[in-house]
């Protein structure tokens, strides 16, 4: 098993008020970079995204059988490492799904989940869509393996390479999309979680979410397209939880909207500080 530091250090930037990012299934904390420096920039928190255990440069899971509790075990031990008790977490996609993990375990002041997974029963049809079209993408594993980053000469390698992540071809840049091809290249929990997906169910005790909710869906969103992704979600949370979608933007918004999604994180953690506060004196 790994050091928890895993090989690549994660972003750690700014002072204030403790923020936790979450980068999606397959890639890793690079995806974060405009959006973490955006709101260390703000001068109002501190951010903190690590590459979670399985994925591009982050520490071994230490088991086969991956799942979002064992990464989230991860996670927790680096929040221990930094002292933070809680943070206003912050994830996309499998990260949106070990977000709502973590703030059940009570380390969330407030949970934004940006296009989350986890939003399925164990035999939901939904689920099973989902790990289809990852599946329909290992030929484009096995290309990222076979030639590396000599994969951007192929034809059509643009459309294809952001077809999961973008609402069009241009929607990041080079740099950006040979950075995704580094990361699916070298995941090793690919294949761990496509087989904890099919043997387990999705979030199951969103009805007790405790804190502040906000679910951030995108209009182009190919892998978990709202609204019928987003049932699940806004079925089981308190009815106080927050919605916003985001137009003309795919599955992984930061790289195409990254001031977009900045105002949308930092706007729902300067509300939430007061209510998390309210919301802890009630419970105490």
């Amino acid at each position: 098993m790994g050091s928890d530091n895993g090989d690549r250090p994660p972003i750690h930037l700014g002072a204030g008020g403790p923020v936790l990012l979450l980068h999606p299934f397959l890639l890793s904390q690079a995806v974060w970079q405009q959006v973490a420096q955006r709101l260390a920039d703000t001068g109002r928190y501190e951010v903190f995204a690590p590459t979670m255990a399985g994925h591009n440069g982050g520490p071994s899971a230490g088991t086969w059988f991956l799942s979002a509790a064992v990464l989230a075990d991860h996670v927790e031990r680096q929040l221990d490492e930094l002292g933070w008790e809680t943070a206003h977490i912050v994830g996309n996609s499998l990260g949106g799904w070990v977000a709502f993990e973590l703030e059940r375990r009570g380390r969330a002041r407030s949970v934004t989940g940006i296009a989350p997974a986890g939003g399925w029963t164990r035999w939901s049809p939904h689920k099973f869509e989902v790990i289809a079209k990852f599946v329909l993408g290992i030929p484009l594993l096995l290309l990222a393996w076979l030639f590396g980053p000599r994969v951007m000469r192929l034809p059509f390698r643009r459309r294809l390479a952001t077809y999961a992540i973008s609402a069009s071809p241009d929607g990041l840049s080079d740099a950006e999309l040979l950075g995704c091809i580094d990361d699916v290249a070298h995941c090793p929990a690919y294949f761990q979680l496509l087989v904890k997906a099919v043997l387990l169910p999705g979030l199951r005790e969103l009805a007790e979410n405790a804190v502040p909710a906000h679910l951030v869906f995108c209009e182009k969103d190919r892998i978990i397209p709202a609204p019928r992704f987003g049932r699940h979600f806004t079925t089981h949370l308190p009815q106080d939880h927050k919605v916003t979608e985001l137009e003309g933007v795919g599955h992984i918004p930061m790289f195409e909207a990254p001031d977009r999604v900045t105002e949308v994180i930092s706007s729902f953690v300067d509300e939430c500080v007061p209510t998390t506060q309210d919301r802890r004196q009630s419970a105490g």
